[in-house]
């Protein structure tokens, strides 16, 4: 699996409640804070539903 790197871009404040959750579940919480993690389909499926509040890029 590639590596990507994701940093959150914009703020969860009045945001979902589960968007909150994915957010902190990625490890994110601070704008740009910035994790590495491998891309499986669990990461996929997490960037997917908080595509609008993070930037995702390829190592």
């Amino acid at each position: 699996m590639a590596k990507v790197t994701i940093t959150q871009v914009k703020s969860i404040i009045d945001r979902p409640k589960s968007q909150k959750l994915t957010i902190k579940a990625l490890g994110l919480g601070k704008i740009s804070k910035s994790v590495s993690v491998e891309y499986t389909p669990q990461i996929a499926g997490m960037v997917k539903k908080v595509h609008m509040l993070v930037d995702v890029k390829e190592q």
